[in-house]
């Protein structure tokens, strides 16, 4: 366990040690672990419980502390407005630190067989960003960039001049956030609002999950990826980015600063990858296409969802 530990603290975080923390997760809390099924692993290792509908959530390292503290307020501050949101686990500690990692327990949602669309992830941001704070419930703004330097300096089997490289973007791309003007007031905002960040449970409920990057800031934050996958990687068809944009009621492509928050989601999705390029062959490919990509900001960008 403290070698699982000592690797998770210099970047290696592996689904192995994760399977490992899960164990001893599960025994201080008086669950079964046994038989749990890895559903995830990427900024986090996401965990189904067999012998109970619960999902274990473990975090790469105790840095992300106050992120995973805050999923859990935002969580029940949610459930009480009635927002459909994922629902922690009331009657266990949250978070538990494990080994240096902080865990978290959450309701199982009973999936449908559909999706959801980009209609409904254009209507539950537009609902998101009408609601106000509760008072007592401070958010920070959101995290932009916030684990690239860990990232890059934690990132195995990347060549040096890759991370060279993204030193060198990553100074530039704060340099352009802090000269941006938004139009907006800020807002409760999600942080990573991407359709796959929607289930929908038996009912038909569309739910809000994966809470850790929440904050309180310009909902440009939360329109920004849709928008960048729909321009810069075509993953939507026309008719649907049109659905997100007008259940939203805004495109965020007519703002004089999309090209800078296009350039920081790319950049977001490419170091997020990096972190997992010796698991798979597949990942490994996949991170060489998109960091030869960001390389010229003009070049196609031919990446493949993951």
């Amino acid at each position: 366990m403290e070698a699982a530990a000592e690797r998770s603290a210099d970047g290696g975080f592996t689904s192995a040690g994760a399977t490992k923390v899960l164990a001893a997760a599960c025994r201080r809390a008086g669950l079964d672990g046994d038989g749990a099924r890895l559903m995830r692993f990427g900024e986090n290792a996401l965990f189904r419980l067999a012998a109970h509908p619960v999902v274990v959530r473990i975090v790469r390292s105790t840095e992300y502390l106050e992120s995973a503290r805050g999923e859990v307020e935002v969580s029940r501050w949610l459930s009480h407005e009635g927002f459909p949101v994922t629902r922690v686990v009331d009657d266990l500690e949250q978070p538990l630190i494990v080994d240096g990692h902080p865990v978290t327990f959450w309701h199982l949602i009973e999936e449908s067989t559909r999706k959801a669309t980009y209609e409904e992830l254009g209507a539950v941001l537009r609902d998101l960003h009408s609601l106000s704070l509760p008072d007592g419930l401070s958010l920070p703004p959101y995290p932009v960039l916030d684990r690239t330097d860990r990232r890059i300096n934690a990132a195995v089997g990347i060549p040096e001049d890759d991370r060279a490289f993204l030193r060198k973007r990553a100074r530039e791309l704060r340099d352009r956030v802090a000269d941006l003007r938004f139009d907006s007031a800020k807002k409760p905002v999600h942080g990573d609002a991407h359709v796959q960040n929607l289930m929908v449970d038996r009912n038909g409920q569309v739910i809000l999950i994966d809470l850790e990057r929440f904050s309180f800031d310009f909902p440009e934050w939360d329109l920004m990826v849709t928008a960048t996958e729909h321009h810069s990687l075509g993953w939507q068809t026309k008719e649907e980015y049109g659905a997100f944009v007008d259940a939203y009621g805004r495109d965020l492509r007519t703002w004089s600063g999309f090209s800078t928050l296009r350039a920081v989601q790319e950049f977001n999705m490419t170091t997020w990858l990096m972190q997992n390029v010796s698991e798979s062959v597949e990942t490994a490919a996949e991170y060489a296409r998109r960091i030869a990509s960001l390389r010229n900001e003009d070049a196609p960008r031919d990446w493949t969802p993951g």
